[in-house]
């Protein structure tokens, strides 16, 4: 195979012949370019081919393919498959899905290796492929830098034997298994938000299964996302749902991502609850079915795992890990552990309940179950039984792809510095700094803040937490804010707060 270009000229003879890719498309657990700017079909065919060899120095000689909801996906698709084939491998295509789908696909084909085509909750412009060797797992920063090697330096092999069939049933398969024969018995009308991705296929059908009364909320399949990108963590799609819970007089609202491994709550008052805080909830309930359960959390998120006192009369033990869907799932699996959440919404839950990936439409199931066993509760109730603590959402300044990582260290050093020097955050003694993901910086009352490179976009990720006040919170932010815009890298947040 001749190693790829990193850029060459669209509309030219090369654009359509030669395979371009950029480097930094290999990201820390997941493949994601702009296309076609950074990468082309010969480029994504170059991408199959070293797929291929890498399954190969394996003994694996199958994978399990799938698609989002993009008008561009099923070319990709289509690319990375020819690649696949070239390398000799024997591609079982399930066709547009959701990734929790092709998760499930792996387990009910008997196939371990799976590629999905999807840019999960990136805007249109975006491209990627969510892949693993064996379930629930997908791959982690080695085989990462493994397969780039690969596929940058020519490396892939062509073999014999590569073939195509078509799965059919593995839609249905999936809905049976997250629903099996449960019926809610208390009435319940939820909105279900999908911003128009591949997650309205699925999420309306399976809550209304459960005997849900679903409220629509952009459902109708449309890859142009004309509401806006289908990302419940951004706070345009949970304003969004939280409007419509006050004019439905819903239970709650549902809310989920651009390839359905990820969902967002709005309680019953129209309040938007981040992803970590419904983890705790969920934990709760399920701590209390499964007494000294494990649960990781990642370091965007709250110190309730560790803290609340319900949890730790339950016998729960906390595990906070690096933030990254295959990092949890690994984590999560090598621990043993019930569950895993992320504060970006991916929530990981492992047998007896769930598969040990995330999936979207296992939390929506999971939280319709739960609201079953609080029969004279609201979600809103939940949420308030909680510890208060103050919460940001998680912001995410521009920083690029080839700099964000010594950027970071030299915002670390100067942390590190500070916690040396006495100084304080929000008027608080620093009193630890955890590195297992950046920075999250630890203060005298239980406050932390953190500081990370986005392992997927060109970004910083920051998040604060507070026990004491809002303001706290937001000086807390300001103080961290202050240390990171000493670096000239750093652009503008991608939304405010």
């Amino acid at each position: 195979m001749t190693a790829p270009h990193s850029e060459v000229t669209q509309n030219s003879w090369e654009f359509l012949n030669e395979p371009m890719i950029a480097p930094t498309g290999f990201r820390e657990y997941d493949a994601r370019w702009k296309y076609p700017n950074q990468i082309n079909l010969p480029g994504v065919q170059a991408l199959g081919l070293g797929l291929g060899t890498q399954l190969q120095s394996r003994g694996l000689t199958e994978i399990v393919t799938g698609n989002d909801y993009r008008d561009y996906s099923l070319a990709v698709k289509q690319a990375l498959i020819l690649g696949l084939m070239q390398a000799g491998i024997r591609v079982t295509d399930i066709g547009t899905a959701l990734s929790p789908m092709a998760y499930f696909a792996r387990e009910h084909l008997g196939i371990g290796p799976v590629a999905m085509v999807t840019a999960s909750h990136n805007p249109n412009g975006w491209t990627g492929v969510k892949m693993g060797f064996a379930p629930p797992l997908t791959h982690g920063p080695e085989d990462m830098a493994e397969l780039r090697d690969i596929v940058l330096g020519g490396h892939g092999k062509p073999a014999p034997g590569g073939a195509l069939v078509r799965a059919e049933g593995v839609r249905q398969a999936y809905i049976d298994d997250l629903c099996g024969s449960f019926k809610i018995s208390r009435p319940l009308k939820i909105v279900c938000a999908t911003g128009n991705g591949t997650a309205g296929a699925f999420a309306p059908e399976i809550l209304a299964r459960l005997g849900v009364e679903v409220v629509d909320l952009h459902t109708e399949l449309d890859y142009r996302f004309p509401a806006y990108n289908p990302n419940p963590e951004a706070l345009e799609m949970l304003h969004d749902m939280a409007h419509a819970v006050q004019a439905a007089g819903a239970d709650l609202a549902l809310g989920f991502d651009g390839d359905g491994d990820r969902c967002g709550v709005v309680d019953d008052e129209g309040e938007e609850i981040f992803a970590d805080k419904v983890g705790v909830i969920l934990a709760r309930d399920f701590a209390r079915l499964h007494p000294g359960a494990t649960f990781v959390a990642d370091v965007k998120s709250t110190g309730l795992f560790a803290s609340d006192p319900v949890l730790q009369s339950l016998g729960a033990k906390a595990d906070y890990y690096k933030t990254g869907h295959s990092y949890m799932k690994r984590r999560v699996h090598e621990l043993g552990a019930l569950a895993g959440f992320e504060k970006s919404g991916h929530y990981f839950i492992a047998p007896p309940i769930g598969r040990g990936y995330d999936c979207g439409m296992r939390v929506a199931v999971e939280i319709v179950k739960l609201l079953d066993r609080h029969p004279g509760q609201s979600f809103s109730d939940l949420k308030k039984a909680l510890p208060k603590t103050f919460s940001m959402p998680t912001l995410s300044p521009y920083c690029p792809d080839t700099e964000k990582y010594e950027v970071l260290d030299r915002i670390m050093g100067r942390l590190e510095v500070m916690k040396e020097g006495g100084a304080t955050l929000g008027g608080r003694a620093i009193t630890g700094i955890v590195t297992v993901n950046g920075a999250r910086v630890m203060l005298e009352n239980g406050a932390w803040a953190l500081v990370r490179a986005s392992s997927n976009t060109p970004n910083l990720v920051v998040v604060c937490e507070s026990p004491e006040s809002e303001a706290e919170l937001r000086a807390i932010f300001a103080d961290l804010d202050a240390v990171i815009r000493q670096e000239p890298a750093v652009g503008d947040y991608d939304q405010s707060f």
